[in-house]
């Protein structure tokens, strides 16, 4: 019998979603991240640095190509990033807000990444904020980015929050609360449409995906299984001047299943504006 150590919430869906052998996992996240295209890796450098993401949470073998696309370029800043701010919808738990938990650091088979407990203090008075380990225990949203951060990134600390019942407002001041500098990425974790054949599902996910490029917070829990954080960093990207690009956008019949009943995966990023490119 295992027990976890106290204080650090372990890996749940290691062995399911994505390896949970140390050695497998990096192994699958070098290939995934070195299959991405290079045109990809100089846009984003041309397009200037990411404040945000949006990466999709299913299985690596169906989604983790299309992941892999927008953390890749996010090498070049393994340097800088110092604060990760991650937010992915509830699956098992319903919770009222945004929830917290109360470890102080996530493990997965990579090692563990403390939590940025200051940070986590600065947004704890806001009323939407609460805390559930119930919502975290079992949750992948959040989970899968981790390896991918760990890959990427060095050194960086983690705000994990479990985006339950709220409107994309109170989202967006969570995220203008821990907005931070150059040293935060805010990363939003979501996949796109669910179980339409392969067709319809494309011309749903490219619709969605013009929604999300023209930074329109009208997004749907039909259009995206996250769509309450993603309306929050579109409500916050419009007001920091963020433009958002579409790297990758495929589908579950793309990668490793059937077409019949296919799951949508879209990653995104967002830059500032006026981003001076030498």
């Amino acid at each position: 019998m295992t027990h976890s150590t106290p204080g650090i919430r372990p890996a749940a869906v290691a062995g399911t979603f994505y390896p949970g052998s140390a050695s497998v996992l990096a192994g699958d996240l070098r290939r995934l991240l070195d299959d991405t295209p290079a045109a990809q890796t100089t846009q984003e450098r041309q397009e200037g640095r990411p404040k945000a993401i949006i990466a999709p949470h299913a299985g690596y073998v169906y989604s983790g190509p299309i992941a892999a696309s927008v953390y890749a370029p996010l090498h070049a800043l393994r340097a800088t990033i110092r604060r990760v701010v991650l937010l992915g919808p509830t699956h098992r738990v319903a919770v009222a807000g945004l929830a917290l938990p109360s470890a102080s650091a996530f493990a997965t088979p990579l090692g563990e990444v403390a939590l940025d407990m200051a940070a986590i203090a600065s947004i704890a008075h806001l009323p939407q904020v609460v805390v559930s380990d119930a919502a975290h225990a079992m949750e992948h949203s959040l989970e899968v980015q981790l390896p991918f951060l760990q890959t990427v990134l060095e050194r960086f600390t983690l705000v994990p929050l479990a985006v339950g019942r709220a409107s994309a407002a109170e989202v967006a001041e969570v995220l203008e609360a821990l907005w931070g500098g150059d040293e935060t990425l805010l990363v939003i974790s979501s996949d796109l449409s669910h179980y339409l054949p392969y067709a319809i599902a494309r011309k749903t996910d490219n619709e969605t995906a013009r929604h999300i490029v023209a930074l329109d917070a009208r997004i749907d829990h039909q259009q995206a299984c996250g769509a309450t954080p993603v309306n929050g960093l579109l409500l916050a990207a419009r007001r920091h001047g963020l433009q958002a690009r579409l790297v990758d956008l495929r589908n579950s019949g793309d990668t490793a299943g059937d077409r019949s009943r296919v799951v949508g995966y879209g990653a995104f990023a967002f830059t500032p504006v006026n981003t001076d490119v030498h």
